[in-house]
């Protein structure tokens, strides 16, 4: 395998997407290794970011890049993160490198605290809020098996039941 290759991208109906991730214990040249290629995998989706489940690793790792690759140096990569605590709340539109074509406006708290490691394992914690904090909380979740429409409610998931079939059918190679 060409470790200067992006990773494969999982979508919506992958079972990997649906598992609770298990904690990052290692932090070796690896790790490092595989945030690179999460990071490239993000830019050549247009991304701003990606959990590790979206690649097809339940590990707790998550890479973020509001920039879209304009300031490399601004990329955060969080392992083994934890919210400490919430304030606020927004409602803002969301989509998923993993449910192409999809966007659907969702609550969440409009700040958070968090505390996670660097790849070295250093512990760090930021507060954030607005489009950071959305994107912490999204990714976030990927690493508990959970996606932003299984935040929308019945109505809402009702009407996308077609689409979201549609997309797992394609994922799971069915036509």
């Amino acid at each position: 395998m060409n470790e200067s290759l992006p990773l494969k991208l999982y979508h919506y109906g992958s079972e990997v997407l649906k598992k609770q991730s298990e904690e990052v214990t290692e932090f070796d040249t690896g790790l490092g290794s595989f945030i690179d290629r999460m990071i490239q995998t993000l830019y050549e989706e247009n991304g701003i970011g990606l959990a590790a489940p979206q690649v097809g690793l339940s590990r707790r790792i998550v890479v973020i890049d509001l920039s879209f690759g304009e300031e490399v140096e601004r990329v955060l990569p969080m392992i083994n993160p934890e919210i400490l605590s919430v304030g606020g709340e927004c409602t803002m539109e969301e989509g998923c490198l993993s449910i192409p074509g999809v966007y659907e406006n969702v609550v969440r708290p409009e700040q958070v605290r968090v505390r996670y490691r660097d790849p070295e394992g250093r512990a760090l914690e930021l507060e954030a809020d607005g489009l950071l904090a959305r994107v912490i909380q999204h990714e976030m979740d990927h690493l508990d098996g959970i996606l932003f429409v299984d935040r929308l409610g019945s109505i809402k998931r009702t009407f996308l039941a077609k689409t979201l079939r549609e997309i797992a059918e394609q994922e799971n190679g069915e036509e």
